[in-house]
């Protein structure tokens, strides 16, 4: 007892510094969230129609995804500073490779290849640190690290929209490269400081047995979060042209999209407060039937103003899914465990974002208009309460 108590407090003073460093790395990252605002002027400037458009933002999320589940096993390979800068220059690469495009080829492969698996290796780097060092509140604390990504799209929407209207997307885009590079040196130091270590020492607690990783609880959870991030991703990637079909006005449509990434992001939070105190499944079918109303008022009700409520309510739907499955994975699983299994989930999210984004982008160039999209989002919200209510009520520690 007294060798083992004193590292605790250390460790738990150093938390705020792991957190600090998840914050700056990943708020910039976030920004991928923003790529509507970027649609337009690189569909003027190169041509290239909304549909492949959507495919770039689909494939960013690929890349996503592929980084995230592919961190697990750098773990070793190098110190979690030297990963994280590491991975955060990669980021900063593809962007600027994107920001040079003459065309459709070199956008896939810089913001859709290289600038998402950097982000998504840099995001579990840091999650995964992050979990090694809480003790307590995992849902709340989680909920805030998947936040990150929505309050970075807040804040970068206006900001984008700003420098796009004054020196143009590709000035937007060197732009956010040299954030990446400044948010990525200080996460790196920040990591150092707060003592992040990714793997758990072999006479830790936390090396006892837990659940399986790849079994019912993961494919359920999975599936619940994929069904809302249909629906969510292609809110996220597309408010400003979906409020702009629907009659907005182009202020409107901006300011729609830095509101509904502000709900999304205190939503993340809310839904990994809420698993802390309530059931999992619980948590994540009230948030379907949250999204649900929004695609049915939108349906019943189209006009400028039921488009920014309908499309809030379908982003803060996901946003409490999403941070319900945050913290459901702190619950369901042992903290060393956390980033492999935080990573396989979003192979969900990749698929939900090359499913229905890049369907709705396909629709809407077919019929100028969302309407379909909307309703089909509104079905996976209806699957998504039915497979929220499978799920263990408990956690694996809760049942000994």
């Amino acid at each position: 007892m007294s060798v083992a108590s004193p590292a605790l407090p250390v460790r738990a003073e150093r938390l705020w510094a792991a957190l600090l460093a998840a914050t700056l790395m990943n708020l910039p990252l976030g920004s991928v969230y923003s790529f509507s605002v970027l649609l337009r002027p690189i569909e003027q400037e190169l041509g290239i129609p909304r549909s492949a458009l959507s495919l770039v933002f689909g494939l960013a999320t690929a890349g996503f995804t592929v980084g995230s589940v592919g961190a697990a096993f750098l773990y070793r390979v190098a110190p979690a500073p030297i990963l994280v800068l590491a991975s955060a220059l990669v980021a900063a690469a593809g962007i600027a490779l994107a920001a040079t495009a003459s065309g459709l080829p070199q956008l896939l492969l810089g913001y859709g290849v290289v600038f998402g698996t950097g982000g998504g290796v840099a995001f579990i780097l840091l999650q995964q640190g992050v979990n090694m060092l809480v003790r307590r509140r995992q849902g709340l604390v989680n909920g805030y690290m998947v936040s990150l990504y929505p309050m970075g799209a807040m804040i970068a929407t206006p900001l984008f929209h700003a420098s796009n209207e004054a020196f143009g997307w590709r000035t937007t885009l060197g732009g956010l490269a040299t954030v990446l590079v400044a948010g990525g040196i200080a996460a790196t130091l920040l990591a150092r400081y707060s003592g992040t270590r990714l793997v758990a020492p072999v006479s830790s607690s936390a090396s006892t047995t837990g659940p399986s990783l790849l079994g019912p609880t993961f494919l359920k959870l999975s599936a619940t979060f994929f069904l809302a991030a249909s629906a969510g991703l292609m809110v996220l990637s597309q408010a400003r042209e979906i409020v702009a079909a629907y009659g907005g006005a182009a202020t409107l449509a901006v300011a729609a999209t830095t509101g509904i990434t502000a709900a999304i992001a205190l939503a993340r939070i809310s839904g990994g407060w809420l698993v802390d105190r309530f059931a999992v499944p619980y948590v994540m079918c009230t948030a379907h039937a949250v999204a649900l109303c929004g695609g049915v008022l939108l349906t019943l009700l189209p006009s400028p103003v039921t488009a920014v409520v309908g499309l809030g309510m379908i982003g803060l739907g996901y946003g409490f899914v999403s941070g319900s499955t945050a913290g459901g994975i702190g619950i369901y699983w042992r903290a060393a465990d956390y980033g492999r299994v935080a990573g396989r989930t979003y192979i969900a999210w990749c698929l939900a974002a090359v499913s229905l984004p890049v369907l709705a982008g396909y629709l809407f160039d077919l019929t100028r208009a969302y309407g379909t999209a909307v309703m089909i989002a509104a079905g996976a919200n209806v699957a998504g309460m039915a497979m929220a209510l499978t799920m263990p009520r408990h956690g694996w520690r809760e049942k000994g």
